[in-house]
């Protein structure tokens, strides 16, 4: 099964669905033939009237479309044509690739969460 992102207007993933998987064609009620590609699945669940304002791009678990899975709270950037979570802290900030970085490297051995308020890595 393929999976669809639905983005608002301010580029914001507001829900994931299940779709068709793009190398599928099916006839539509009004009988004209859908499907085939990613991106006719896309126009076609964009056309539908529940998703009015909003326009659809798939996506994949295994993070081989659009860099990541799409979640509900993420966001698209169509140049660079990515899901991009959201920002885990505010002092984070976005790479070249599109991942978020802390102010300091996580230490390579341990278990440790980062400590927004002391700005560092603590143990856990």
């Amino acid at each position: 099964m393929a999976h669809y992102a639905l983005i608002n207007n301010e580029n914001l993933v507001v829900n994931v669905i299940t779709g068709v998987d793009e190398f599928v064609s099916k006839h539509a009620p009004d009988g004209t033939l859908i499907g085939g590609s990613s991106e006719a699945w896309e126009q076609y669940y964009q056309s539908l009237p529940w998703f009015d304002g909003l326009y659809c791009k798939r996506t994949s678990y295994t993070h081989q479309i659009r860099k990541q899975f799409a979640g509900i709270g993420y966001s698209y950037d169509a140049d660079a044509d990515v899901f991009i979570a959201p920002q885990p802290f505010p002092s984070w900030s976005l790479d070249e690739n599109y991942d978020w970085q802390p102010p300091t490297p996580m230490p390579d051995t341990g278990q440790w969460v980062w400590d927004e308020t002391k700005q560092q890595w603590v143990t856990v």
